[in-house]
């Protein structure tokens, strides 16, 4: 043994002259995986990134070399190699610290845009589900009911509606809704307690191999923690009914394991003439371990409820001439119930030092009742027009996807591989007139749809000096079933589709610095099943051709510049309109545009954000003045100022602005923009009680939060009117919160 010990150390000394490969790991104080950390040798100039696993592996090291190791909202690492570390694997510790926005390093992937969330989540934490999306860059939303119904959404000259052009998963579980009762790709995010979410993953544009459906304009993913820091209880108290009641408990808490759960109960009645009523019930758990070659398991539940009164959309003309104020309503009978039961079981396997297969399975029990009057008297002048969506359903599905590390003559390789499938069983999916809520006058549609997509993709990410080249490609088929129970016999209508969708991006890093990217691919959004199986000829699975040409800059230390030129053609846009029941083709458009966004660090507690959008969005298939896309918006703008650590206070000012808008397709009904303000401040009066407020519409400003060109017929009138019917915005809304950790 001896003779070996001292060849080794021959060994060592000879070759301290000569590079060596060095692989380690870095975790955190609570032993978990830093995803992203950069690794720079100070002597030889190579770098690295860990990656999710938190390993990294680093060529041309000498004994004596020094590493310089950072990741964001972590203190920065020196690290002198020694012998004893070209023997095995090493592990390094990091400990957290404040933000620092000269410690951000631009990292050489296709979602390298991520770092952008990863800053505002550290610098601006969320505090409402309606902050959830917004937090990312560009997204704009607009709530329906006061939190009942899914936002509609904004992003890139889209009215996304709630979830047609975006696609949305928390862990793995899909959010959107196929074929759904309101409309396609419905997509209710309500279910996530804001306070356990602990990362955001997206991407803008058709771009990406993993995601699939939806993802025309964007996808969102949503990742929870694994473990709680502490105990939680938090109160908070304010206008309008608003109440909200908050716990989070561990349960489990040791080196390995975890587990814990979460509960929140909300009321709120709105500034509404007739109070909304809205009450919204969430209660979450998750149990995780991890294994000793790194492998993890988790296990998750949950179960969200919510039930809500509506004033509803209102017309401009009812409140110009006195009928009813801002906040009134035609039919205050509006409202609804929906509720979601999740269950989510992930696995990530560590196959060796360059492998791993990150898998997962779901069930998912859905609910949905929706009582709606958009037109009022129109169609019905003694019942009025009230519609009711409902629908019960169960969705499955299983994904895994491999990773591996792969060298490749004088580069570097990641391979990206996945299988999965999702099945969605829908009982009974209604479209009714009734009245009052009480009495169905008439079906208008009642049937089961039985909806499967099965899919593969693969991408490789290949590295080779300053260039990443990573091309892509997923394949996707759906089966369509609809059993339509209006039907004297019985009637099951079948379809099936198929659709490939390559990929292809460049980067290029010129330093830790610059980056600039062109991203090229094509995606889909898939249409309604009740569409589809009706056999009017409109695309299955209409496809949407993007690119971006783009940058990611750090000029100096403090700012943080990434901005992108961008076009988008889509085949078609959705077509099924679920409150009439009806099919509205709208062709062929196209979108093109600039985004810009700057993060910039004015002093160590001082931080500035914004991020905008220029948009034209155009339909190819109308004669110029009649080719306008109704509420897709030209401009937007959102961001704000952020103090964090401010001995014990910390604070934020936010602001959001959407343009005005065509609200049809000759721009004769145009749809205001606004532009709001929100406020909050907090107070840490000892190491385990905080104190806050938030002033949502600081400037108490008279917005419209959702707008729409409505045909519409009041009880008095004769004739139907078209015009602007609208949501008003919240006025000046304060709230206070305590919380109490333990």
């Amino acid at each position: 043994m001896k003779i070996i010990n001292i060849l080794i150390g021959f060994l060592f000394c000879f070759s301290s002259g000569f590079s060596q490969e060095l692989k380690g790991k870095l975790v955190n104080q609570q032993n978990k995986p830093i995803e992203g950390a950069y690794i720079l040798n100070l002597n030889s100039e190579k770098h690295t990134h860990t990656n999710e696993l938190g390993f990294f592996k680093l060529d041309e090291n000498s004994l004596g070399d020094t590493l310089r190791i950072g990741a964001l909202g972590y203190e920065k690492l020196n690290f002198i190699i020694s012998k004893e570390d070209f023997l095995k694997r090493i592990t390094l510790l990091l400990n957290e610290q404040s933000l620092e926005l000269d410690e951000v390093v631009i990292r050489p992937n296709l979602n390298g845009l991520n770092v952008i969330s990863d800053i505002d989540l550290k610098t601006t934490p969320v505090r409402s589900s309606q902050e959830l999306l917004q937090k990312v860059p560009g997204l704009i939303i607009g709530q329906h009911a006061g939190g009942g119904k899914a936002e509609q959404l904004f992003l890139r000259g889209f009215d996304i509606d709630h979830g047609t052009d975006i696609a949305i998963s928390v862990d793995g579980m899909p959010v959107n809704m196929v074929s759904h009762a309101h409309g396609q790709g419905y997509a209710d995010l309500h279910f996530l307690i804001p306070e356990t979410m602990d990362n955001i993953d997206f991407g803008k544009g058709p771009y990406y191999a993993h995601a699939g459906n939806f993802s025309t304009a964007a996808y969102v993913a949503f990742e929870t923690k694994d473990m709680l820091p502490n105990n939680l209880l938090k109160l908070e108290y304010g206008d309008f009914g608003w109440n909200r009641t908050l716990g989070m408990f561990n349960l489990l808490k040791t080196e390995n394991s975890n587990a814990f759960v979460a509960t929140e109960y909300m009321q709120f009645d709105g500034a509404f003439e007739t109070p909304q009523n809205f009450s919204r019930l969430n209660v979450f758990s998750k149990y995780n371990t991890r294994f000793k070659d790194g492998s993890t398991f988790s296990l998750s539940a949950s179960h969200f409820t919510s039930t809500w009164d509506a004033s509803g959309q209102i017309p401009q003309r009812a409140v110009d001439s006195g009928l009813i104020s801002r906040f009134g309503a035609i039919d205050d009978t509006e409202g609804g119930t929906t509720e979601r039961t999740n269950l989510n079981a992930e696995v990530l396997k560590v196959i060796d030092e360059n492998t791993f297969v990150k898998s997962n399975v779901f069930y998912t029990n859905y609910k949905f009742l929706l009582y709606s009057n958009f037109t009022f008297f129109l169609e019905d002048p003694v019942n009025g027009d009230q519609i009711k969506q409902q629908e019960d359903r169960n969705i499955f599905g299983f994904k895994s996807e491999l990773y591996k590390n792969l060298n490749w003559k004088k580069g570097d390789a990641v391979l990206k591989a996945g299988v999965g499938f999702r099945t969605d069983n829908v009982n009974d999916v209604e479209l009714s007139n009734t009245l009052n809520r009480s009495q169905t006058l008439n079906t208008i549609q009642l049937g089961d749809v039985k909806e499967t997509n099965s899919f593969a993709y693969a991408s490789l990410d290949y590295k080779s000096n300053k260039w990443s080249i990573i091309p892509g490609l997923r394949v996707d088929n759906f089966n369509f079933n609809y059993v339509d129970e209006l039907q004297t016999a019985y009637t099951n209508l079948l379809a099936s589709k198929t659709a490939f969708s390559p990929k292809l991006n460049f980067l290029y890093r010129e330093n830790e610095d610059l980056q600039f990217f062109l991203k090229s691919g094509i995606g889909f959004h898939s249409n309604d099943t009740r569409v589809i199986v009706a056999q009017t000829g409109e695309d299955i699975l209409p496809a949407a051709y993007g690119s971006d040409l783009g940058t990611i800059w750090r000029p100096f230390s403090k700012l943080l510049v990434n901005a992108a030129a961008w076009y988008l053609y889509l085949e078609q846009e959705f077509v099924y309109v679920g409150d009439a029941g009806i099919v509205e083709p709208s062709g062929k458009t196209e979108r093109f545009g600039l985004d810009l966004g700057l993060r910039y660090q004015l002093t160590d507690w001082l931080f500035f954000n914004t991020d905008a959008t220029l948009t034209k969005a155009r339909s190819l298939e109308e004669a110029s003045g009649n080719d306008y896309i109704p509420l897709a918006p030209n401009f937007t703008m959102a961001g704000g100022f952020s103090v964090l650590d401010l001995g014990r206070f910390s604070g934020g000012l936010r602001y959001r602005f959407i343009d005005d808008r065509p609200a049809n397709e000759d721009n004769s009904i145009i749809a205001e923009g606004y532009f709001v303000t929100d406020l909050n401040a907090n107070y840490q009066i000892s190491k385990n009680l905080n104190i806050g407020m938030s002033i949502e519409n600081l400037f108490d400003t008279e917005w419209n939060e959702t707008q729409f060109a409505t045909e519409s017929r009041l009880a008095n009138e004769a004739n139907s009117v078209e015009e602007i019917h609208f949501i008003p915005g919240t006025p000046l809304f304060i709230k206070a919160n305590l919380s109490f950790t333990f």
